[in-house]
């Protein structure tokens, strides 16, 4: 990593002001469908979905290609996956993407440069594959001992967030962790070569730093530290799919049967782990054994709970995006989101209201 409103409100004052026209014509009935209601046809069915070669952005938007769920809604979805999830960025703000998968930090970014766009929905919380690992020579007693090591972290990495957090809990002086600049894959031979004390990044990485001999020691849910055991909260980020406001509001249909075929493919993954792993695992070019470690770290949920709203929509994440220059202002969680849609598939995936 490192993501209709109008739509109805305008059904409903057109509603609204055939009632003030039949009033107005005396005792003239009021049409026969005045009452009717919205009409559930789908306002396109080709269209492009645009996501990442990742099990943590686009797993579902896989699944629900491959096993047709896509179809069964009327859809006929080209899933364009790209290498780099940072990409989809510069494809919203031009224009190119106007449906992609992502993360909500990206849309934190987009937004706080006014880009029209709206996160309809979480896929998954993906925090848990935002680690370090240690190398296999790297003894701690505690975390204290992380100070004065060296990790290898890619510049501006979110990881960060993790390791910040940690420190704080258990004491670390983060201030005396050395940190070298390097790409996750260069950090992953240099943790093997005891280059570098540990390394911070993310999921195909970890996965391949601990088959090189490297030991977890902890991510934005889990920890492994010797002084900490066991479920954190350290970092919250979710995968998220959003759309621009013009596409949200001319076609909210659509985007409840794209809603709907996710919703599909998020129980698959949940309930037919193994199955969901042997389709996977060729589209992400992966092997079915670093694809089973890499989803395990991840939780698979379209559900808008306290992890999602307060943590990575929180405060403390718009205070990161800002200290790293990400960010100049911090957008309110409100001006890019618009769950209308996701409450109309299934009300009951909406748990937290967003402030």
């Amino acid at each position: 990593m490192k993501k209709s409103g109008k739509w109805f409100k305008s059904a409903i004052i057109l509603t609204s002001l055939t009632f003030v026209l039949a009033a107005c014509g005396g005792n003239e009935k009021a049409p026969a469908n005045a009452n009717a209601p919205a009409s559930t046809e789908l306002e396109m069915k080709d269209l492009t979905l645009v996501g990442v070669r990742d099990a943590q952005i686009s797993s579902q938007q896989i699944i629900a290609d491959k096993l047709g769920y896509f179809k069964e809604e009327g859809l006929n979805v080209t899933s364009q996956l790209i290498e780099s999830g940072p990409d989809i960025g510069p494809m919203v703000a031009g224009g190119s993407a106007p449906v992609s998968i992502q993360t909500n930090f990206m849309d934190i970014i987009l937004k706080s440069t006014d880009i029209p766009v709206k996160i309809i929905a979480p896929l998954a919380q993906i925090a848990g594959t935002q680690a370090v690992v240690g190398s296999s020579k790297l003894e701690l007693k505690s975390a204290k001992d992380l100070e004065g090591k060296t990790i290898g972290i890619p510049s501006g990495a979110d990881v960060t967030i993790a390791i910040n957090n940690m420190a704080k809990e258990l004491g670390v002086d983060a201030s005396k962790i050395k940190y070298v600049n390097l790409a996750p894959s260069d950090a992953v031979v240099a943790l093997e070569k005891g280059d570098i004390d540990a390394l911070a990044a993310w999921e195909p990485f970890i996965t391949k730093a601990i088959q090189g001999g490297g030991k977890f020691l902890f991510s934005g849910t889990k920890s492994e530290l010797p002084d900490k055991q066991g479920d954190v909260n350290w970092m919250s980020v979710h995968t998220t799919i959003q759309v621009s406001d013009d596409f949200l509001k001319k076609n909210p249909n659509t985007l409840k049967a794209v809603l709907r075929a996710l919703q599909k493919a998020t129980n698959y993954i949940n309930d037919n782990r193994e199955d969901a792993i042997k389709t996977l695992a060729p589209e992400l070019h992966l092997s079915e054994e670093e694809l089973t470690q890499i989803m395990s770290r991840n939780v698979y949920s379209m559900e808008v709970g306290d992890t999602y709203v307060n943590g990575s929509n929180g405060p403390a994440v718009g205070e990161y995006l800002k200290s790293v220059g990400n960010i100049k202002s911090i957008p309110a969680p409100a001006s890019y989101h618009d769950l209308s849609l996701l409450k109309e598939v299934d009300a009951s995936l909406i748990v937290t209201e967003l402030k």
